[in-house]
Formats: structure tokens, C-alpha cells, sequence
């Protein structure tokens, strides 16, 4: 007999930065046509194939709480005597195939980061040393910073900053966010800027303040998301800086290369963007060095009660994380990831990591991505949410493709990610329980659209156009998240699927470790497809 199975009609509210917290949810019963890899119930544990639970090291007492960071029991750093052209520690955390990125895109930016965690978890120092590459056309006379700690609850503040050596005066605006580090020089096209800094940030406790938790010490988890200085991306606009509205992401950043050293309590299970390539531990502490990239932004986790279920697909070690009490959601949110992955590589291309991370936080979204590890709120691992699980791990493991790999303007064109990597489970439900697990996603679409009674308000503009003020207020989650998948199943079937399927894996190859825009997607649809899209785009993307 066929296993029942629960597919929310709503699944769609699991969607990265846009999770609000779930309306009680209507439900779709379906029977899958084959047996599921894991059959997620509205109240039923999953039952999965046998996972690897490692448990962490044993280590020794915690120091006594402080506020402050003593930077000088910090151990001698030798990070920033690595060559910035020196890839090679990069190598670890790619799969083979994806390793020759190494000798790609010269011009992308690389971070030497080291940082000291405060024993309290709440506050941290670091230095940054940066080198810039000018890819524009044009001479730049400035590099811009994003400070996002200043927007989402904490504080960041930078000292000691140099440019080649030599003193450099921030410039600060948009209430801090946005530090302007005017050149001496300006750097020409093809020229680069090595800049350095300290800086100091304090992380919020109360994760209502701080981008839905994304950035904040809670609940035994610190989570450090975008906590350090980010060169914003330079585009057609110039120094792209905003305030992003809070139904949408706050970063746009481009790929790059991260080199990062946090020296932390031992006791802190540490999880990161990246793989570790080196370690130490004494007096009670550790020094962890870690290599990530190509990538759009680096994250860390950390956590004293984390332990961690392991999955192996290929190359890539799948690491769910969370405390023992959750263990049983935490093996289940590994084997979905495994699942998404499998589904993902089949339509779309290689995941390009030897590693994948899932932690659980008190993140009061239902999931966040960052490159190579996503967040997932505590309060799908069991309880009342947990029947959102499978939908959540699927969407943000997507996101891996599309928001990392194939970048897009997540303020301007959120789109381009969000309602792609809704489309794209879409097509996970239907690998994994054939077309009726197709129908069931695909209603929670509907759903989600009929929320705006099914107007057809365009997917392809900025996410303040569906913001408060904004010419659609309160329609972003039922538009980007709702309708925008639908139009990929309708371009789909203008394009017919043959081509559209080749179109797909051919627009993760084409824009990987770039920007994607609106239009350089329908000029790629086209050549597939050898027809003018210019009807169906106006009818669903362009702004009326």
C-alpha cells in the first residue's frame, strides 16, 4: 500500500528572508507513487535511512563569561601572510569537478578575517584585510563598505583602517550601514587596493531586532550572519547601497574568496561557510581556520549544545547540527538536504561544495541560505511547526544554485532567486512523490497567489514596489513566492520542456559566480527555445 503523505498547501510561506510566521495551514493528502526517500507527516516522525551521529569532542571547562574580548590572549595570527593570489586552500572545499573555479575570475575580492569570540558570545573582535580589484571600466575614486551589524539590532564600529598601508578616513551614511572609504588614487580599471581594518561588534540578544535572529546570541546560539565589513557590489547604478525593506534580504553582494581564522572557547561547536583547513586548541581555547569560496558572504554559527548527523551524496558531506533534544528533526533535515541535492544536481547542475551545513537557530523565519550553509528555526525540529520541515530544507538547500552559485540583485530582482527556487521544488516534491506531489506544491502556489485574488501584479520588480509605501504593499510573499514559480512552469511550457530543461542547466553554467539579470534570462530562454518571449515576459515579469 502507497504511504500517505501530507503536502501543506501553504509551503510556499517557507521561503528565505519572506518566512513570516505560518497561518494555520490547509492541507493537500496525496498518495506518492513511489515510496518517498522521506515521508514528512503533519504530526508523525519521519522515518529515514540510517544517518551517522557524531558526537561532538570532548573539551575542556568553559572560561569564565566576559564582555569584553582580550585580544591579547589571542594566538599569534599567521593568516595574513598567505599570498592573495595563493587559491590552493580553497581546493579543500570544492568537489573535483568544480575545482578549476580556482583559476577563474582573477578580479574577485579576497577576505583574510580574524576573529576572536567573546567568552559571554555576544561580542567579537576581528581584523580584516581585504584586496580589491577595480573589474569596472571606469576609475574608482572610493571602495564601499556595508556595516549591516548597524541594522539589524547590534553595533559594529572599525578603527586602525588603511588603504595600501596608509591611514584612510570613513565616511559614514545611511545610519551607519554604509562606510565610504575615499582612495588617495583612484584605482584604475584592472588595479587593486589591499584595505585593512579592526572592528568591534556587538551581537543583539533579543532576536526580534535583529532580521529575524539571522544576527543575534539566543537560546544557547550565537548566529553571526554579514557580521563583518562587506565591499557592496559596484554595478550599473555605481556603489549599489540601500536600506532593504524587511520582507526582503539585506545582502547583494558579489563572489569571493574567504580566508577566515576564529579563535573561540573550546567548548563552542563552530559552523561555518567553508571547510576548516586548520586547527589548534589550547589554555581553553580554539583557533579554527576556514576556506570558503567562491562565495557571496560568509556566515558562523556557534553553539555549545550542537551535535551533528552526517549524510554523504557524492562528494559532499551533508552536516545537520542541532542540540540532542532536536536529534531526531536534525537527521531528518539531513536526509531532505541529501534528497534536494540529488534532485537539484539532475535538473540544474553540480552543487560545487565538498561540504553542506544545516544549523538550527532561533532565526524567527522558517530558514535563511548563506553559501554553503543554511539556518533553520529550532521550531521546525519538533512542535507545532514541524510539519514544514521537508518544504523549508528543500527551498533553502535550492537557494545553493540560485542566490549563490547564479547570483541575482536581491533587492532590485528578487525574483530571479526567490521565485526560481520555489520553482524548483516544485520539482523536488515531484522527483520525490511523482505528479501528485507536483499537484500538491503546486496548489500551496495557487494558494499563496490567491492571497491577491490571483492579480496579475508583476514578479519582476524591486521588493519595496510589494513593500509598505510601495505601488503593491503587502504582496510580496504572495507574488515573488505565489506567482513567480508559475511563471517558470509557464515558460516551461512556451519553451516546451526539452528546451527548457537544457535552458535551465545552461543558465546555471552561464551565470555561475556572476550576476544574473532579468534580461540576460529571457535573451538565454530565447536562443533555446528560438522564439520571442516578449508576450509572456510583459504578461508576467515587466512592470505594467
Amino acid at each position: 500500500m502507497k504511504t500517505k503523505i501530507l503536502i501543506l498547501t501553504l509551503i510556499s510561506l517557507l521561503a528565505l528572508t519572506a518566512c513570516q510566521q505560518p497561518a494555520n495551514p490547509a492541507v493537500a493528502t496525496v498518495s506518492p507513487a513511489t515510496q518517498p526517500t522521506t515521508a514528512l507527516a503533519a504530526t508523525d516522525t519521519p522515518q529515514l535511512a540510517p544517518t551517522t551521529a557524531v558526537e561532538p569532542a570532548a573539551t575542556q571547562p568553559a572560561e569564565p563569561a566576559s564582555a569584553a574580548v582580550d585580544s591579547a590572549d589571542q594566538p599569534a595570527s599567521t593568516i595574513f601572510d598567505i599570498a592573495w593570489d595563493d587559491r590552493s586552500p580553497f581546493a579543500a572545499g570544492l568537489v573535483t569537478g568544480q575545482q578549476s573555479v580556482l583559476e577563474q575570475r582573477p578580479g574577485a575580492s579576497v577576505y583574510h578575517l580574524d576573529v576572536t569570540l567573546g567568552d559571554d558570545m555576544t561580542s567579537l573582535h576581528g581584523r580584516e584585510e581585504v584586496r580589491y580589484t577595480n573589474t569596472e571600466d571606469v576609475p574608482l575614486d572610493s571602495v564601499v563598505f556595508r556595516l549591516f551589524p548597524n541594522l539589524t539590532g547590534g553595533s559594529i564600529s572599525v578603527s586602525n583602517l588603511t588603504v595600501n598601508g596608509q591611514p584612510g578616513e570613513p565616511v559614514y551614511s545611511l545610519e551607519d550601514s554604509v562606510m565610504t572609504v575615499p582612495l588617495a588614487e583612484p584605482i584604475q580599471p584592472g588595479q587593486q587596493a589591499v584595505i585593512a581594518m579592526d572592528f568591534d561588534v556587538i551581537v543583539p540578544t533579543d532576536p526580534e531586532t535583529s532580521n529575524y535572529g539571522t544576527f543575534a546570541s539566543f537560546d544557547d546560539v550565537l548566529a553571526l550572519a554579514h557580521f563583518y565589513p562587506m565591499i557592496a557590489v559596484y554595478d550599473d547604478e555605481g556603489w549599489n547601497v540601500e536600506i532593504a525593506p524587511p520582507e526582503g534580504d539585506v545582502v547583494y553582494a558579489d563572489s569571493s574568496y574567504y580566508l577566515a581564522r576564529i579563535t573561540a572557547p573550546d567548548k563552542q561547536v563552530l559552523v561555518t561557510s567553508g571547510v576548516i583547513v586548520d586547527e589548534s586548541s589550547a589554555a581553553g581555547k580554539q583557533a579554527v581556520t576556514v576556506a570558503a569560496g567562491p562565495a557571496r558572504d560568509f556566515y558562523l554559527a556557534a553553539s555549545d549544545a550542537y551535535e551533528v548527523t552526517s549524510q554523504q551524496v557524492g562528494e559532499t558531506t551533508i552536516n545537520s547540527y542541532a542540540p540532542r533534544s532536536l536529534r531526531i528533526g536534525s537527521k531528518a533535515v539531513a536526509e531532505i538536504a541529501a534528497a534536494a541535492m540529488r534532485s537539484f544536481e539532475g535538473h540544474i547542475g553540480p552543487y560545487p561544495y565538498s561540504e553542506m551545513d544545516l544549523v538550527s537557530t532561533a532565526t524567527s523565519a522558517l530558514g535563511v541560505e548563506y553559501p554553503g550553509i543554511m539556518a533553520l528555526t529550532n521550531r521546525m525540529y519538533q512542535g507545532q511547526y514541524e510539519q514544514y520541515l521537508e518544504a523549508t530544507v528543500a527551498h533553502e538547500v535550492g537557494h545553493q544554485w540560485f542566490y549563490n552559485v547564479v547570483g541575482d540583485d536581491q533587492l532590485d530582482d528578487p525574483w530571479l532567486d526567490e521565485a526560481l527556487t520555489q520553482y524548483i521544488t516544485l520539482l523536488y516534491f515531484q522527483d520525490q512523490y511523482g505528479q501528485e506531489g507536483y499537484d500538491g506544491f503546486r496548489a500551496s502556489l495557487e494558494s499563496r497567489w490567491a492571497r491577491v485574488s490571483e492579480d496579475a501584479i508583476p514578479i519582476g520588480l524591486p521588493v519595496a514596489a510589494y513593500s509598505e509605501g510601495g505601488e503593491y504593499p503587502g504582496t510580496y510573499g504572495a507574488i515573488v513566492y505565489g506567482r513567480g514559480p508559475l511563471f517558470f512552469e509557464a515558460l516551461a511550457q512556451e519553451m516546451g520542456e526539452t528546451a527548457f530543461a537544457a535552458f535551465l542547466r545552461d543558465y546555471y553554467r552561464a551565470f555561475s559566480w556572476d550576476v544574473a539579470t532579468t534580461e540576460g534570462l529571457r535573451a538565454l530562454a530565447e536562443q533555446h527555445c528560438g522564439c520571442d518571449l516578449g508576450q509572456l515576459f510583459a504578461d508576467w515579469v515587466y512592470a505594467k
